[in-house]
Parts: structure tokens; C-alpha cells; sequence
């Protein structure tokens, strides 16, 4: 990121499993360090902190050069604040094998380019980005060292934090839901299923009417952190005063034994 008046560009980097914030690094922090964000990751040995906060510093200035370029692409003068991020992660099953990865730029809030990980190509979303696209496609091996990384080193250790992190990682926490009703001046009712404390992320919330389910006519809101590492969703439906009986709701989540 590119500050007016505050000398050298800044650079941050953050590191999730799943949800959670595991590492982080500032360049405008006192300690200059890669710092730990989970208190799992104080099973790691300290040449694991020093190699990669040596690894970060080297990749900053990758970045600054590149920015700077940017900046020329886009005939921008150096007053203003601007942003390359670059987003790249992996996924894994629980057999410890590759499913998917991603690898993209964005530049001032706009997707910029991005890496085909199965084709080695990369995609320009945007005319500007032609410049680089020529050029990373001139140096295939960028796509081939970056491909095999997130395949092979990146799934390695997803499953290395994953056991470490087992017991915040892997819990299942069961939702809290409970059933609100309001009536509207009119005589309409609606009802609302809210579902709160609940852990990991994914979960079902669906209304229905007579056994059927009511999609269309279903009001969400996505699933959003609760504030204290657990998660909060809910589900709210409209309907005339005497159909109430009509309806139920049905939560959905891996903590639960079944359907509730």
C-alpha cells in the first residue's frame, strides 16, 4: 500500500485456516517479526518464525517494485494511495489430497489477474493488466513454481496446521436457535429463525410451509462472525396471520445429530 507522506510503501500479510487468523506481518510494526495469531501456532519451533519472517521481507520487496509498475501502467502520479493484494491459498480433503487452489491480483479494489493453476495461464480482467499477462506468460516458469506450490507445499501444510489446530480447527459447535414473531400493522406475521453460536460456518436455515420449502419467499441474511469465534445466521418468511400453523423451520449444521 502506497502511503502519501509516509515513506516506504507498506506491507502486510495474513495468513487463515478456514476462518481463523493464524499468522501476520506488518512492515510498519515494531517488531518487524512474522507474529503468531492462533495460540496453536506456539507449537511451532522458532526457525519457523525467523525463516518465514525472512522469507516475508524478501516477498515485500517483490511487491513494492510491483506496485511501482502499476502505478506506471496506469500514468499515476506517486501522491496517491494505491493497493496491489495478491490472494493465493489451497484446499484439501481429509485424505491429505490436492482439490483446488487460487492464485490472483487485485489493484485498487479491482480484480487484476489471476492463474489458471490446471492450464498454467493467467487471465486479464482488465486491459491494463494485458502488460503483465505478456509478460508472466513470457516466464512460464512463474506459473509452474507458483502451480506447484499451492498443489504439493501449500496442501502439506494445510494438513500440518490443521493437526496442530485440531481442537479449535475441528470442534463442532451446535447452534442456538430460537423463533421470533412480529406482527405488522396490517396483520401480517413474520417469522424469524435466528440460529447463533454455532461453529464451523456452514449451516442450513430453511422455512416450510405444509413440509414444503419456502426459497422464493425466504428472507437471509449470510452467515456472519458472532464476536466471540462462532457464527450467527438467520431466516425470516411473511405470511397472513392465519397461516402461521403452516409453517416451520428447519436448522441444519454438522453439530447437530440431525435436523432440528
Amino acid at each position: 500500500m502506497s502511503l502519501p507522506g509516509l515513506g516506504e510503501p507498506q506491507f502486510v500479510t495474513v495468513g487463515y485456516m478456514d476462518d481463523q487468523q493464524f499468522v501476520r506481518f506488518d512492515s510498519y510494526s515494531a517488531s518487524q517479526r512474522m507474529e503468531p495469531r492462533a495460540p496453536w501456532m506456539d507449537k511451532m519451533d522458532q526457525d519457523y518464525g525467523e525463516r518465514n519472517t525472512r522469507n516475508i521481507k524478501i516477498d515485500a520487496q517483490f511487491y513494492r517494485v510491483d506496485l511501482e509498475t502499476l502505478r506506471g501502467y496506469y500514468n499515476q502520479s506517486e501522491g496517491g494511495v494505491h493497493t496491489l493484494l495478491c490472494l493465493f491459498g489451497c484446499e484439501g480433503s481429509k485424505n491429505g489430497s490436492f482439490r483446488r487452489s487460487f492464485y490472483q491480483y487485485s489493484y485498487d479494489g479491482r480484480d487484476y489477474i489471476s492463474l489458471d493453476t490446471e492450464t498454467l495461464t493467467w487471465t486479464a480482467a482488465q486491459p491494463s493488466a494485458l502488460n503483465s499477462k505478456r509478460k508472466l506468460e513470457a516466464e512460464r516458469r512463474i506459473a509452474e513454481r507458483q502451480t506447484a506450490y499451492l498443489k504439493k507445499m501449500c496442501v502439506q501444510w494445510l494438513h500440518t496446521y490443521l493437526e496442530m489446530g485440531k481442537d479449535a480447527l475441528l470442534r463442532t459447535d451446535p447452534p442456538f436457535a430460537q423463533i421470533t414473531r412480529r406482527t405488522d400493522l396490517d396483520g401480517g406475521v413474520t417469522l424469524r429463525c435466528q440460529a447463533q453460536g454455532f461453529y464451523p460456518a456452514e449451516i442450513s436455515l430453511t422455512w416450510l410451509r405444509d413440509g414444503e420449502e419456502q426459497l422464493q419467499d425466504t428472507e437471509f441474511i449470510e452467515t456472519r462472525p458472532g464476536g466471540d469465534g462462532t457464527f450467527q445466521k438467520w431466516a425470516a418468511v411473511e405470511m397472513a396471520s392465519g397461516e402461521v400453523d403452516k409453517y416451520t423451520s428447519r436448522v441444519q449444521h454438522v453439530g447437530l445429530p440431525e435436523p432440528t
